[in-house]
């Protein structure tokens, strides 16, 4: 009994810092480097997944299992939000890629922001809101591939006002609205409380 106890509390302890490790990716979100942010999507959705895949080690451990995953499983199961996540891990995991697009929405003049971020030398082009949700400069490389220089939105612009949301692409209707970081949360905070629920069912099993 000791061992299987044993296991449980491992178990318990390995979902625990998975979910962490999701977090740390939600935390990434909110960065003002649009690279950061993607990679923290990235990893919420990987790390988020591992989490039920950590928690599913219980079953054969303790006869309580079942009747507690089933419910969740359910949920997961017809839940467009948790199905799209689910379908985004595969596809990163098996394809490495991760579909996202950004909307802008601008008032005010643009122009200020070029007053304050002179081009560097070489830039071709100044870009606002790119797929990824950054804003920079496109800049001639000497072999004559452009690569992209990012600048950092400052929080305000006296007369200029932007705002720059990242979506996924290929989101069920319902969800098509809702900005990426939004749904980002919403999926951490299910499995928050499923870890917590885990924790208060199963800490304490013989």
């Amino acid at each position: 009994m000791a061992k299987s106890k044993k296991s449980i509390s491992m178990i318990l302890h390995q979902a625990q810092d998975t979910l962490f490790t999701a977090k740390l990716g939600l935390d990434n979100i909110n960065s003002d480097e649009p690279k950061v942010r993607i990679v923290g999507i990235w990893n919420l959705i990987v790390f988020g997944r591992a989490v039920t895949n950590v928690l599913q080690n219980l079953r054969g451990l303790t006869p309580e299992f079942e009747q507690w995953y089933k419910p969740y499983k359910e949920k997961m199961q017809a839940d467009p939000l948790m199905k799209f996540f689910y379908k985004q891990r595969s596809e990163i995991l098996k394809e490495g890629k991760l579909d996202v697009h950004s909307s802008v929405r601008l008032s005010g003049n643009p122009m200020l922001l070029l007053q304050k971020y002179p081009k560097p030398p070489h830039a071709k082009s100044f870009f606002i809101g790119d797929q990824i949700g950054g804003t920079g400069w496109e800049v001639e490389m000497s072999d004559g591939t452009i690569e992209k220089y990012y600048i950092e939105l400052p929080n305000q612009i006296q007369g200029l006002n932007i705002d720059v949301a990242i979506h996924f692409a290929d989101l069920p209707e319902e969800l098509r609205d809702i900005p990426a970081p939004k749904l980002c949360k919403q999926y951490y905070d299910y499995l928050e409380q499923m870890v917590a629920d885990a924790n208060r069912k199963f800490e304490k099993v013989n």
